[in-house]
């Protein structure tokens, strides 16, 4: 399922930018940002970009899924979270981009988090979706070859069934995949796009990280 439309367009990432600082929690060093007294937390888990190398020709994106597979993040997210517990943490929500949302959906079939928010999924199944246990949203966009809103408007109907679980599903019109983090900050419709799935994000785990 990785492909050219996972490695379009990457980000330009400033190691200068934001007002957070690299910790160690579950022994990997990790971006924390916040009131150093938060109850409350939300795990990003990002797709690909922060550990690959684009132009690395000897190690294409497929051959470093097989060393990096969404089995292996939701292996080393779960002592993450047992860390923040451990720190104080009362709840814990999880949105995940790309490749993260896999990691995110592992995360919420056994509840180690208390909300989930999956943005232009790669690698997730209706059958996933069926085992997840906790209130989650699906951001998924019109122009997208991993997760098609065919297969989006599978995850609403799995999501409808199940009268335990909170499911939202939302197909942003003439996006890509990778929208939400891949956009041109001069293209006026990219950023309306891209800040309105960030507002859905927060409203969501609003609602449910308490």
């Amino acid at each position: 399922m990785s492909g050219p439309q996972c490695c379009s367009n990457p980000p330009t990432l400033n190691p200068n930018a934001g007002a957070g600082h690299v910790e160690q929690l579950g022994g990997l060093s990790t971006y924390v940002s916040g009131s150093p007294n938060f109850k409350l937390a939300i795990l990003l888990i990002t797709d690909v970009f922060e550990p690959f190398v684009l132009d690395n020709a000897n190690r294409p994106i497929q051959v470093w899924l097989k060393d990096h597979g969404p089995d292996k993040g939701f292996e080393e997210a779960k002592p993450v979270i047992e860390a923040l517990k451990i720190k104080g943490v009362s709840a814990v929500g999880a949105a995940g981009f790309c490749w993260g949302a896999k990691v995110v959906v592992e995360l919420a079939k056994p509840e180690h988090i208390q909300a989930a928010v999956l943005l232009h999924p790669s690698f997730v199944t209706p059958d996933d979706i069926k085992g997840v246990k906790v209130p989650i949203a699906v951001l998924g966009a019109e122009i997208d070859r991993h997760s098609p809103p065919e297969l989006l408007k599978q995850f609403e109907e799995v999501l409808a069934a199940k009268s335990e679980v909170d499911g939202f599903v939302k197909i942003f019109p003439k996006v890509e995949h990778g929208w939400t983090i891949r956009y041109s900050v001069e293209d006026a419709a990219a950023v309306k796009s891209a800040e309105e799935a960030h507002q859905n994000l927060l409203e969501w785990f609003a609602k449910y990280v308490k």
